[in-house]
Order: structure tokens, then C-alpha cells, then sequence
């Protein structure tokens, strides 16, 4: 069996139908890494509207865990907004054309493109995250959120972080960056003080 990619995807997104699917889905994984996790995570699922509320009070509410992955190396900069071009054009040279709801860097778009793009690509770009993908593991895990057993499942789905990358999330684990240029108040030099 592949990696259930899709499934992750599906499990990441905004659960319109309360993740009715999961459990049969999960049921249907080869028992392994990948499959315990996603378990836990079915076997706390709450009703639809209570699943959504945690989904936006978790997702949409708090930058710490954030399924924006470039948001954690980037923050709300300029240099984030090249990295989604960058992701819009890897996307596009794999065959698939982007035109998802969401931005290129949501971990549910990533894991779809993984799903469907040719072998290798999709986990090369997963693997390339991996640093941003175990900061959101982490922040999940502090939020005691029922989506750190998804993330769980993501993680045990890729290659262990390596040294450098797991010193890379610490360093990310410090904020995400902030742009100051071009924000810095304006004053013309009438009212300035004179030296």
C-alpha cells in the first residue's frame, strides 16, 4: 500500500461532514506506525459541530499551530510570499495545477499533492518540512489538541528528523520572524527635534 497520504489530507482539513469517513478509512490502513495513531485520533472524535469548533479554536485561533508551514520559517513577510510561489510552481511542474481553497502551504494541500503527485515529489516536499511539520506536532501536543495523534501519523509516515533539521524547528520554536522594513512611522522633517 502506498502512504495514505489523501487520508491525512482529508483527516487536516476543515471537517465539513465531522470526518464521517475516518474510521473506515483508518480501519482499512495496514496495521503499523501509521495506522496506531490515526486510531487514537478516531477513537476521540466528537460530534460534527463540537469536531469544528475544536478545529478553528485550534487552527484558526492560534499561530503556534498553524497548518501554514511556511508561516513558522517565514512569518507574515515577503519571503513567505515567494516560498507559496515557489510551492504554486513545484505544484505545476509535478503536472498538477494548484486550485485549491487554501494556500500551497497548508499542511492538508501538501499532503493532497503528495497523494497525487508522481512517487517522490510529495514526500521530497514533505521531507523538506519536516523541521515546521515537528514544531506543529509539538504545539499540538502543549494544546493537548486530538490532531497531535494526526500529526503523529504525518511524522511516522516520513523519515526521522535529522540532527540539523531538528535544530533547524528549535530555532523556529523562537517566533516566527517579523518584516520592519517600510513599517517605521514617517515624520517629515518640519516636526523633526533639532539636533
Amino acid at each position: 500500500m502506498s502512504e495514505p497520504w489523501a487520508l491525512l489530507s482529508y483527516l487536516l482539513r476543515y471537517p465539513e461532514d465531522g470526518l464521517a469517513q475516518a474510521p473506515g478509512a483508518i480501519a482499512a490502513l495496514r496495521a503499523g506506525k501509521v495506522r496506531a495513531p490515526l486510531e487514537r485520533f478516531a477513537d476521540g472524535l466528537p460530534e460534527a459541530r463540537t469536531l469544528q469548533a475544536a478545529y478553528v479554536e485550534t487552527f484558526d485561533l492560534r499561530r503556534r499551530v498553524t497548518l501554514h508551514l511556511t508561516y513558522y520559517e517565514h512569518g507574515d513577510t515577503r519571503r513567505r510570499g515567494a516560498a507559496l510561489l515557489r510551492l504554486k510552481r513545484l505544484y505545476r511542474e509535478a503536472g498538477l495545477e494548484f486550485e485549491a481553497e487554501e494556500l500551497p502551504d497548508h499542511l492538508a494541500v501538501m499532503l493532497a499533492f503528495a497523494a497525487l503527485a508522481p512517487d517522490g515529489y510529495g514526500a521530497a516536499l514533505l521531507a523538506e518540512h519536516l523541521p515546521q511539520i515537528e514544531l506543529l506536532r509539538n504545539g499540538l501536543r502543549e494544546a493537548d489538541s486530538p490532531y497531535a495523534h494526526v500529526l503523529d501519523a504525518v511524522a511516522a509516515a516520513l523519515p526521522p528528523l535529522r540532527a540539523d533539521q531538528r535544530a533547524h524547528a528549535d530555532v523556529l520554536a523562537q517566533g516566527a520572524p517579523d518584516e520592519r522594513v517600510g513599517i517605521e512611522p514617517y515624520v517629515p522633517e518640519e516636526v523633526m527635534p533639532i539636533p
